[in-house]
């Protein structure tokens, strides 16, 4: 055994020498200058192998090497996924995952519960729109972007998830333990505005693979009762699927660009819009929440002057990841390009600023976005 684990050692470090001489062979002389750095790889490597005190598996040193060449980029959007996060992801984009059944946003420093799905462990917890999650799992979630959140809160069915929570009228925050289940969540949702006449509204909560035809149906079906104005809803919606996103946007454009897609290598892309839009009066609600994808729809609407945007500034996720799967179940997600708008605005860090600024407080009982969005859509139907 113990002959074993030396020859893998030895086979090891041949593997990173002959990857220090390929990548020098690739990148050429800027990392060729800094010879002495990548042979501090092998060397430390070779430490660890002789000197450290307890025993460790030679595949824990390939995977943090890998994850170390990950963080060093300085980008909390490119990640190393082990085979768990991986498979998480990819149940992510198909719309069908282990979790317990809960849509949440950022208010403030914390985690928000924003939706808790019927039907979902979540539900049958009691767990609140409103709840505050200071900890998933003991892990405080003071600052936790969503994704990382998510990513935390899914996983095998029939696996266990505790959420620490803080609850408006209780003075202490309390545990509430969950079991996972299979969660399969429509990402859209329809119907005509009670009391009104002919408005429409759709709550996008995600971008899967299904949510673009999911809106198109949700259309078709609201154009049928009757719809002659349209109310969009993007609030918190953290982004998904781009493709999705695209599909959505051609729905309200004629013609021209809805985003453009800018590599660092000559390979920029523009995706354009169809003929044959839906012709109806267009109101967008957009907050901090609302990011990447949901980015994407809300600039496109805005700079084709297709509709109005009400709300608050969104996010500020304007590059593009792309998942490459990687041996073993592995994958690499990786900042790619970088997204801007029909009029070429770059909105990372920045965000798309509404037409119509209106805050709403968590714990408000009136939708003061929602009523404003109406108000608007009233007169330009009126009009």
């Amino acid at each position: 055994m113990k002959r074993d684990s030396l020859a893998f050692w030895g086979k090891l470090t041949i593997v990173l020498a002959s990857l220090v001489f390929a990548i020098m062979l690739l990148v050429g002389g800027t990392l060729a200058a800094n010879y002495k750095g990548l042979g501090n790889l092998i060397k430390v490597v070779t430490l660890v192998k002789s000197q450290y005190l307890f025993e460790i598996a030679p595949e824990q040193i390939v995977e943090g090497a890998i994850k170390g060449v990950v963080e060093s980029l300085d980008d909390p959007y490119s990640t190393y996924l082990d085979k768990k996060t991986f498979s998480a992801l990819q149940e992510q984009i198909r719309g069908s995952f282990g979790g317990i059944g809960v849509l949440v946003g950022v208010k403030g420093h914390y985690l928000t519960v924003v939706k808790p799905f019927p039907n979902t462990p979540a539900a049958e917890k009691d767990i609140r729109a409103g709840d505050m999650i200071t900890a998933i799992d003991n892990k405080p979630a003071k600052d936790m972007d969503t994704e990382t959140a998510v990513n935390l809160m899914r996983g095998p069915v029939g696996t266990s998830v505790e959420l620490t929570i803080l609850r408006e009228g209780r003075k202490d925050p309390f545990p509430v333990q969950l079991t996972r289940e299979e969660i399969s969540v429509p990402t859209v949702e329809g119907k005509m505005v009670p009391k009104e006449d002919h408005m429409g509204y759709i709550m996008i909560s995600q971008f899967t693979e299904n949510t673009g035809d999911e809106v198109v149906k949700t259309l078709v079906d609201l154009k049928g009762q009757g719809m002659k104005g349209l109310v969009l809803d993007l609030r918190d919606n953290p982004g998904g699927e781009l493709n999705s996103a695209i599909k959505i946007v051609d729905q309200f454009l004629d013609e021209g660009p809805i985003v453009h897609i800018d590599f660092r290598i000559g390979r920029d892309h523009t995706f354009n819009a169809e003929p044959d839009k839906l012709n109806m009066p267009l109101v967008v609600l957009v907050n901090k929440g609302s990011a990447s994808a949901s980015e994407i729809l809300a600039g496109a609407i805005k700079d084709a002057g297709v509709g109005t945007l009400v709300g608050t500034k969104t996010f500020g996720k304007g590059i593009v990841q792309t998942v490459f799967p990687l041996d073993s179940g592995a994958g690499l997600k990786l900042t790619t390009a970088r997204y801007l708008t029909p009029k070429k605005n770059d909105i990372h860090k920045k965000g798309v600023a509404p037409d119509v600024v209106i805050d709403q407080e968590v714990t408000a009982q009136e939708d003061k976005q929602l009523d404003t969005a109406l108000r608007i859509l009233r007169e330009k139907m009126a009009s």
